[in-house]
């Protein structure tokens, strides 16, 4: 008890005739923030409490439960779940929009705008000391960078990154599909004659050894040592190898988003240490 006073405050009688009306006063709603105006800005600077009488017990962003603080950045898309008096969330529904229609609106310039820029970024040569040839992040490094920084940063230039979840679940599976297809139709030229005449079979030996012993020591290291739990770690070794049928794979096995939250944590620097380094190493060795 003497704990608990230590983190909560002082106890006070109260018997339950009293606790019966003041329970019965208080609801609890989940509101989405959807005015653009608010994009950005910080919990605290709202003053839900002092002005309207509410608390912000979570946030849930793509699915992500978040603990609500007065530092936390909002953003359009959040779903605030608040407590309080039937008055005061209606009033807070005016403050933070709750229009579904608005969600439902695609935000078509930040996607585009971030496509070009980052194809942009990757066509941009970056320099080495020592290096004869310079090197260029490509259409998978300068695009992933830009998304990072517009998702980081956007809300100062008004923009929304905000997207439906069928959207995104449809993005998401035609890049899959269009990746899968072309690096098919490009690997399938040839892959007979390679395997049976160009010693295709010890290559294959050598790409699984380079595969599978990392993910495995990884594997191991993380789950053991660093207790991660299971899901997390799928999305980790998929994001390592920078590996979406990984993920696709993971996502379904698993039947939530746990492993696409692993997978986001690694994949950034992932494929921009895979797109530099490999160009690298052939201009370091073989230039």
């Amino acid at each position: 008890m003497e704990t608990i006073k230590t983190f909560i405050g002082q106890e006070i009688q109260m018997d339950r005739k009293q606790w019966i009306p003041t329970d019965s006063q208080l609801v609890n709603r989940r509101i989405w923030v959807t005015k653009p105006e608010l994009n950005g800005k910080r919990l605290g600077d709202l003053q839900l409490r002092r002005l309207h009488g509410i608390n912000v017990t979570r946030l849930n962003r793509s699915g992500l439960d978040l603990v609500a603080n007065p530092g936390l950045t909002l953003q359009v898309g959040d779903k605030l779940t608040v407590v309080g008096s039937e008055v005061a969330i209606a009033k807070i529904e005016e403050v933070l929009g709750n229009s579904i229609k608005r969600l439902n609106e695609p935000n078509l310039i930040t996607i585009f705008l971030g496509i070009a820029l980052g194809i942009l970024l990757g066509s941009f040569p970056i320099v080495f000391p020592g290096v004869p040839q310079p090197v260029k992040l490509g259409l998978a490094g300068g695009p992933l960078i830009v998304a990072i920084l517009i998702s980081r940063f956007g809300y100062h230039y008004k923009l929304i990154t905000y997207t439906t979840l069928s959207a995104n679940l449809m993005l998401r599976e035609i890049g899959i599909t269009i990746f899968l297809a072309c690096v098919g139709l490009d690997a399938g030229n040839g892959f007979v004659d390679t395997i049976v005449n160009k010693g295709g079979l010890t290559w294959i030996g050598y790409g699984f050894i380079i595969t599978i012993v990392p993910l495995l020591i990884t594997g191991c290291i993380g789950r053991f040592f660093y207790k991660i739990n299971y899901f997390t770690l799928m999305g980790l070794i998929a994001g390592s190898t920078t590996d979406p049928p990984a993920l696709a794979y993971s996502n379904m096995t698993a039947g939530n988003d746990v492993p696409a939250v692993g997978y986001a944590t690694v994949y950034p620097i992932s494929m921009f240490l895979r797109v530099l380094t490999a160009q690298l190493l052939i201009l370091i060795f073989y230039a």
